[in-house]
């Protein structure tokens, strides 16, 4: 699943045009990825350039129940450093927000945040932002 969601807004952001540094805080520890922007889109998965396409194309796994078109809220990342460098939230990003737990001030979908890359960012992905139904028991 991907492309676009017809239903919302369309996202203003411009696209990184110099390799930039995402530094992705996972459970099992950091990894870093250099981006290419040679490379963007790196798939059809969220908006292009975004960090959910970007780590998506670099092997680093982000739930996206929804496709990556902003009808869900299990791509929530926090963006610890380099979020002034990230396009601003959509009304239907902020909405989608407000369905995840623990949200903070550099709370944003993964699926929408899409970095100019004028700085490197360090991105935490939850430890508790997992797909039940894809896990199931």
């Amino acid at each position: 699943m991907g492309g676009s969601n017809p239903y919302i807004e369309k996202v203003e952001a411009q696209v990184a045009t110099t390799p930039f540094v995402i530094t992705f805080q996972t459970p099992e520890g950091p990894r870093e990825v250099t981006v290419d922007p040679q490379k963007i889109p790196y798939g059809e998965t969220g908006q292009p350039g975004s960090i959910l396409d970007i780590a998506l194309g670099s092997g680093v796994d982000i739930e996206h129940a929804c496709g990556g078109v902003c009808a869900c809220s299990t791509c929530h990342v926090i963006v610890k450093e380099g979020l002034d460098t990230c396009n601003e939230p959509s009304d239907d990003e902020l909405d989608q927000l407000d369905e995840a737990p623990a949200i903070t001030l550099q709370s944003r979908l993964a699926c929408q945040c899409v970095p100019n890359g004028s700085k490197n960012l360090v991105v935490e992905i939850p430890t508790w932002n997992k797909n039940l139904v894809k896990e199931g028991h």
